[in-house]
């Protein structure tokens, strides 16, 4: 099995965990159905990218400096980092 390489493209920089969003801020292009990794202090998991939003509007595709709305599958905390899984 190749190792899997990652690169860092977000921050979590706020949380609504009663409906399990992340706000990211964008370092890297984003789109769906790509594989992102969050970790930090007790943050530790992979998932696909299923739906995106900014402002309230859904989205296919995001750029650096943009800050999204991310359904998130686990709980993730304020300053994890998000990498982009590549295959």
């Amino acid at each position: 099995m190749a190792e899997k390489k990652e690169q860092k493209i977000a921050d979590v920089t706020h949380i609504y965990g009663q409906i399990k969003v992340a706000i990211l801020h964008i370092l890297k292009p984003l789109g769906e159905g790509q594989t992102i990794h969050f970790k930090g202090h007790t943050t530790d998991f992979t998932q696909q990218v299923e739906s995106m939003q900014i402002e309230h509007e859904q989205v296919q595709k995001v750029k650096k400096g943009d800050d999204i709305g991310l359904k998130v599958d686990k709980d993730v905390r304020v300053g994890d980092e998000v990498f982009l899984v590549e295959e």
